[in-house]
């Protein structure tokens, strides 16, 4: 049967108004009427099984061009981003540049960062509390989204200085993922590609003719079977590992301290074990997914579950309900020291996994590590004031008051 002809619920998941605990009842909602629903671009698959499948198929990509032609994005720096862009590149040419920058961001390679974004963590939170026992901060402005810009700068070997625009950059250049933005903001959207476009190719420049030891002279060094970067995969690799390296995890960091904050049992428990951090960080991003929503679109005419999708039908993956697709009563809870059995679907899944995966679990489990060691107490000093589910989920402040 076809899509089109199928009685679906319908689901807008760019409703300014789903956030929050707004957010979370209606997809438990949603996700009671089956695994299958209409969306304002196509359809929204809504469990596990379906959500991976879609995610991993052939015969469906990510639809980055297929946006840039609904927004008439022709030509320009963010049209030469999207075409160059990895999640854009199928096939041999995706799986040869893979190859090239994964030993860069394998779990071993990644690992050497840790002091690193320890070191940083803990010099915020000890900036943010000042000199005596308590303070009330937001948690967003004083710590999250400086710290994963710092790592970042560090591990491309830029100048520490520059976090603080490495960080607008890559909030700028993720708003093309959300259709709100895409519609209202897209100016802003270009002139923050052209800028770091400029940025990453001095540094790449930079790199080739002195290597240091970091990311990029890495990349510019990666090697296999005679093959190499050229400086133009180079820039753009650089583009992918700043735009999904920044505000992806400063937004998963923010509400994972928050849902530390909401429940004083699980932190407890953090307290009390800090070792259990890595299995916060995978709950976290099992319960709270700050990429609720990942595309896809056909390539071709398939079927799925006796379900016939046309060609360049766009299908949404719902990771939130997917998460919880999981047969136990106590998926729709969050505990950090619960054996879930399977990775969440947060990162993606197949070809197109995300690439900087490791070294986000490097900097969240740090973080949290970290901040378990000092901090006795951390509560709630106001409510939490969401971001939009449409792009990147994060937290537009979190007030907490942490107790040393």
């Amino acid at each position: 049967m076809l899509a089109s002809d199928l009685d679906l619920p319908a689901f807008d998941h760019t409703d300014v108004a789903l956030r929050g605990e707004a957010f979370h009842r209606a997809m438990v909602q949603l996700a009671s009427s089956g695994w299958l629903a209409r969306g304002p671009f196509g359809y929204i698959t809504l469990d596990r099984e379906a959500g991976d499948w879609f995610l991993r198929t052939r015969q469906a990509i990510f639809p980055g061009m297929k946006i840039a032609e609904i927004f008439g994005v022709t030509d320009g720096p963010l049209y030469e981003e999207m075409v160059r862009n990895i999640l854009h590149i199928n096939g041999a040419d995706h799986s040869r540049l893979r190859g090239l920058v994964n030993p860069a961001l394998s779990p071993r390679a990644v690992e050497r960062y840790r002091p690193i974004a320890r070191d940083f963590f803990a010099a915020l939170l000890d900036e943010a509390l000042g000199g005596g026992q308590a303070a009330t901060f937001d948690f967003v402005q004083a710590v999250t989204r400086r710290y994963p810009s710092q790592v970042i700068a560090t591990v491309m070997g830029a100048p520490l200085a520059d976090a603080a625009r490495l960080y607008h950059w890559s909030t700028w250049i993720q708003k093309q993922f959300d259709a709100i933005a895409m519609a209202t903001e897209l100016p802003a959207i270009e002139a923050a590609v052209a800028e770091f476009y400029d940025y990453a190719s001095a540094l790449v420049a930079a790199r080739r003719a002195q290597p240091g030891d970091d990311l990029v002279s890495r990349l510019v060094q990666a090697e296999e079977e005679g093959d190499r970067l050229t400086d133009v995969e180079c820039v753009n690799l650089v583009f992918n590992i700043l735009v999904g390296g920044v505000d992806t995890t400063q937004a998963q960091l923010a509400h994972t301290v928050r849902l530390l904050a909401e429940r004083g049992g699980q932190w407890a428990k953090l307290r009390a074990n800090p070792a259990l951090a890595p299995q916060a960080v995978e709950e976290a991003l099992r319960y709270e997914p700050i990429t609720p929503f990942t595309a896809r679109i056909t390539l071709e005419e398939l079927t799925y579950r006796d379900v016939t999708f046309p060609a360049e039908t766009i299908v949404m993956v719902c990771s939130f309900t997917a998460n919880r697709d999981l047969g136990t009563p106590d998926a729709d809870e969050f505990e950090i020291d619960a054996d879930r059995g399977v990775k969440p679907l947060t990162f993606g899944a197949g070809v197109h996994y995300c690439m900087g995966a490791n070294l986000a679990r490097v900097e969240l489990t740090e973080a949290l590590s970290c901040l378990a060691e000092k901090a006795q107490e951390i509560e709630l000093a106001a409510e939490a004031d969401y971001e939009s589910i449409s792009g990147i989920y994060g937290l537009e402040s979190l007030p907490l008051t942490v107790r040393r």
